[in-house]
């Protein structure tokens, strides 16, 4: 079993600071970005999906780092799924974002399927997820999300359309899937920065190129023939 890193701050206690402090990075960039899309006042459900993602994505960041890692020794296990929960939502936000997105160059009806075929894909891992408790889980829909759908999705569009969009967010998925490597393969720089940190700040970048894209985002750049 790995060594928990702690430090005593004021007299409290505080369990894996890095991985906190990371963790808190990604959190605020996300509520950052949640709150420039608000903003902007554009009405398409693409941009209400990403910005749900990022705030979702915060909170999720916030309690793991909080709950899942600075303080834990105050809670139990289940007190880790509320976080895992909360990020399994974000996820299936950002695979709506993807989907909505489509709309440029798909029909309605075939929009219409892929959104239903997402909400079957979430409530299956969630119930999977909340009844064997298993992390496994967790991370199997997060990179299905990103690396399948997503992926998926905006490479179909961009060799359609070679819009910045869909490119920022293709080299926002690039970071994610090394964040997730960093993670599976548990490759540590360092005994305090560990390759919990490491993946966080992948994810930092991620959700920054995530941005990026959503920001570029142009749903009347292509009329479809439905």
């Amino acid at each position: 079993m790995e060594e928990i890193n702690t430090i005593y701050l004021f007299g409290i206690r505080i369990d894996e600071p890095v991985v906190t402090l990371t963790d808190l990075l990604v959190s605020v960039l996300c509520f950052i970005f949640a709150y420039k899309i608000h903003n902007n006042n554009k009405s398409e459900k693409v941009f209400t999906y990403f910005k749900l993602y990022f705030l979702i994505m915060g909170i999720a960041t916030a309690f793991g780092g909080l709950i899942g890692h600075a303080f834990l020794y105050n809670f139990n296990f289940y007190w880790k799924l509320p976080g895992w929960i909360t990020s399994m939502f974000s996820i299936m936000f950002v695979e709506r974002a993807a989907i909505e997105h489509t709309r440029i160059k798909l029909s309605k009806k075939i929009v219409q399927l892929l959104g239903l075929l997402n909400i079957i894909e979430f409530l299956t891992f969630l119930t999977l997820t909340i009844v064997t408790l298993n992390f496994f889980f967790v991370e199997f829909h997060s990179g299905y999300g990103l690396m399948f759908v997503v992926l998926s999705l905006e490479s179909f569009l961009f060799i359609k359309t070679r819009n910045k969009a869909s490119k920022y967010i293709l080299i926002g998925v690039a970071f994610a899937a090394c964040a997730a490597l960093i993670f599976m393969n548990k490759v540590s720089p360092h005994q305090w920065f560990n390759y919990l940190s490491t993946s966080h700040i992948f994810m930092a970048i991620a959700a920054y190129f995530f941005y990026l894209g959503a920001s570029r985002i142009n749903m009347k750049d292509i009329n479809v023939d439905h």
